[in-house]
């Protein structure tokens, strides 16, 4: 029985493969200076920056868990890019910026397998840019929202089961949330809910869904006995922060769709937010007793990236500043009392990732203003409480749907196969159980005494 279950993948695969050859090609766009080379040049290396951030992603978190799972947990991230990748050309864009249908998903048959997207009218926010080139920075985002989740579920979810989450979560709550708040069509967006880019859609989705991961899956045998687990690898962390860190330049000032003074004031926003939330968090540790820490600033950082996500292109630069520092407090102060709870939620992305775009989405309603972005609107600050309430208002509609369906689809996987590892895999560590490989940290060559070279495991492996 368990062979033809192992077909399934690959057959899925290759029907796809096998159904692509009968799309007609199409001749790619016509410029006949219809777009601008250099907003093009812009988004090209934008979408670029984006991708970087998925590998990014997996130094970030695969420097937090237990040397027995780098691996494993690093996988889980990167291959998103290969499965949503394959998705979004078949029916993913379409699902996300297809015709509307009635202001809640894309027809799938819109730009289904890419049709019309190389030769297409661009899209009608992007008008500078080719379709395609919209669709393949969009894709980028589509990419590491599931492998945010990774962090929450680290060190006991089976591979395959969740292979299968990130096709049921880019389907179901990825794209709705997609087209509601960035299609001109959806609902959201004709509300007037304000995401630059991707507070609601990336990562109070993300959030939201890690936090149903970590309830469905329970607790790790480590956080039950309470057993302090070392990070494997902190320099992974530095590494994987300063990479997200320049990633998210395109992904935020990239979100302007142009070479332009909004990309400028958005790119500023989210250098400055990040610093704030780095110092924020490393100094209110020290105010607790702790010392400064490379984690803490690392962690912080990612937080005030997160929540000025949202706001990066319709706040000021000098508000940046606080909403990075406000930010990484609020994250701090959740993960302490997270940490008293029977929440197993591995790397704290509800309180980093989830709150952080809670935070960001509910300050972008108060420190919008139409003099950086007049397609925006005022916020609170600026005196407009309408803005405010339908921001709130969005936010809980996103925070409600992402969990309840996020929370239905762990369920329904763990119906129809474990979706955790045995308590003998977990022991012994995903990466041995699930991909037969082993992370070595620091490997030394020591000479023996008969000349002959021994390969000798660092004490940190």
């Amino acid at each position: 029985m368990k062979q033809p279950k192992k077909l399934i993948p690959f057959l899925i695969l290759a029907a796809i493969a096998v159904s692509s050859l009968f799309i007609p090609s199409l001749p790619n766009f016509d410029d006949h200076g219809k777009y601008n080379a250099a907003d093009t040049g812009w988004i090209i290396v934008a979408t670029a920056l984006v991708f970087l951030m998925t590998p990014a992603l997996a130094f970030f978190y695969g420097g937090m868990v237990h040397r027995k799972n780098v691996l494993s947990t690093m996988m889980k991230s990167v291959v998103a890019a290969g499965i949503v990748s394959v998705m979004w050309v078949v029916v993913g864009f379409s699902l996300c910026f297809g015709n509307s249908i009635n202001g809640i998903i894309g027809d799938p048959s819109t730009f289904l397998f890419f049709k019309g997207v190389t030769s297409g009218a661009p899209w009608s926010l992007a008008p500078t840019i080719p379709l395609a080139l919209f669709a393949l920075f969009q894709l980028m985002f589509a990419i590491i929202t599931p492998g945010l989740v990774v962090g929450a579920v680290a060190e006991r979810v089976k591979f395959t089961s969740y292979t299968v989450f990130i096709i049921l979560f880019s389907l179901l709550v990825y794209a709705p949330l997609a087209h509601w708040t960035w299609h001109p069509d959806g609902f959201l967006f004709k509300w007037g809910v304000l995401d630059f880019a991707g507070g609601t859609v990336v990562h109070i989705s993300a959030g939201c869904a890690a936090l149903a991961g970590a309830i469905v899956l329970k607790r790790r045998k480590v956080h039950e006995e309470q057993v302090e687990m070392p990070p494997a690898n902190i320099p992974y962390v530095l590494i994987g922060t300063g990479l997200l860190w320049f990633g998210w330049f395109g992904f935020n000032a990239g979100s302007a769709l142009g070479a332009n003074a909004l990309a400028v004031s958005a790119f500023a926003t989210t250098n400055v937010a990040a610093a704030a939330a780095g110092l924020s968090w490393m100094f209110f540790d020290v105010l607790r007793g702790k010392k400064p820490s490379v984690l803490g600033f690392c962690i912080g950082a990612v937080v005030g990236l997160v929540a000025i996500t949202p706001a990066a292109g319709f706040v000021a630069i000098p508000q940046s500043i606080f909403i990075g520092f406000i930010a990484a407090i609020i994250s701090n102060l959740a993960v302490y009392v997270k940490s008293k709870s029977k929440l197993d939620d591995t790397l704290d992305v509800f309180p980093c990732h989830g709150l952080g775009g809670i935070v960001g989405m509910i300050l972008t309603g108060v420190f919008a203003t139409k003099t950086v972005n007049s397609a925006g609107n005022n916020g609170l600050f600026y005196g407009e409480t309408a803005f405010f309430i339908t921001q709130l208002k969005g936010l809980l509609i996103v925070v409600a749907y992402s969990f309840t369906v996020s929370y239905l689809i762990f369920k329904f996987i763990n119906f129809i196969v474990p979706i955790r590892v045995s308590e003998e895999e977990e022991e012994i560590g995903l990466d041995a159980s699930q991909h037969n490989e082993k992370y070595m940290q620091g490997t030394l060559l020591v000479q023996s005494n008969v000349g002959e070279f021994e390969e000798i495991e660092n004490a940190h492996s």
